[in-house]
């Protein structure tokens, strides 16, 4: 007999999700963060506000030319076709244009999945117009936010890093930073936050955040905690009635004092 599966592992992240890719629906599932895009209940696009879309994986952080990337929404866009478009026209190769759909796909997605991101809608029929590039079954989709979850806990626990500004601290003496690392702590100026910072330096905001975590783990980025909350005020005993309690009673003879004097 195999072992059972951890609980943690067969968590729904999404049951409507869950129940299109049954039902093999094809249209959009919104929600606040974010929108992922069903074919026959597989996933074949997802984009958030959260996250850097293929346009600038593919321009800033590959080496695709806006104009082209322009070019292709321009002629294909009302089409549906833009990615088919980047292929044919020799802008991207097919493999190129895989491997940067499939990373802002799944990108979005973690954010879109998210616990905060509110209410699922589906809007059936409704398709993107990147046209289609590849899919993947939606229980992929989840098993890798599910992943990306625990793998950010386990590298450095504090989700204050991923909203707050990234300020870089010096490095210990002999303390090795990777180029990656290097590029990231350049463009670090205390006032970016990660997903800024993935936007600049044209990478998936998942990436960025867990670069961010790494280097708070290594103390090369200052790790912001949430201020301690105030301390609460002790009830009154209920000894302490109103008429006994030196505030009222205070009120009460100054009351006294200001009657007498007129």
């Amino acid at each position: 007999m195999s072992a059972a599966r951890p609980a943690a592992d067969c968590a729904v992240v999404s049951p409507l999700l869950t129940r299109l890719a049954a039902e093999r629906a094809t249209g959009a599932l919104l929600r606040d963060r974010g929108t992922l895009f069903l074919e026959n209940g597989r996933v074949v696009h997802a984009e958030s506000p959260a996250t850097p879309g293929l346009d600038v994986l593919l321009t800033t952080g590959g080496g695709l030319a806006p104009e082209r990337w322009r070019e292709a929404v321009d002629r294909a866009g009302a089409r549906r076709q833009v990615a088919r478009f980047l292929v044919d026209s020799g802008g991207l190769a097919d493999g190129e244009l895989e491997i940067c759909h499939l990373a802002a796909m799944y990108d979005a997605a973690f954010f879109a999945l998210s616990p905060g991101s509110g209410p699922s809608r589906f809007r059936r029929g409704a398709t993107h117009w990147i046209g289609r590039v590849r899919s993947v079954p939606a229980e992929a989709v989840e098993r890798e936010t599910r992943r990306r979850r625990e793998l950010l806990d386990a590298v450095w626990p504090y989700p204050t890093l991923d909203i707050a500004p990234v300020v870089p601290r010096q490095a210990a003496p002999g303390q090795t930073v990777t180029t990656r690392q290097r590029i990231l702590l350049r463009h670090a100026d205390g006032v970016r936050t990660p997903a800024q910072l993935a936007w600049a330096l044209g990478r998936p905001a998942f990436h960025t955040l867990l670069d961010v975590r790494r280097l708070a783990a290594a103390g090369l980025v200052e790790t912001p905690h949430a201020p301690a909350p105030r301390p609460a005020v002790p009830p009154l005993p209920d000894w302490v009635t109103e008429a006994q309690s030196p505030d009222v009673a205070l009120l009460r003879r100054l009351r006294d004092a200001l009657e007498a004097s007129l």
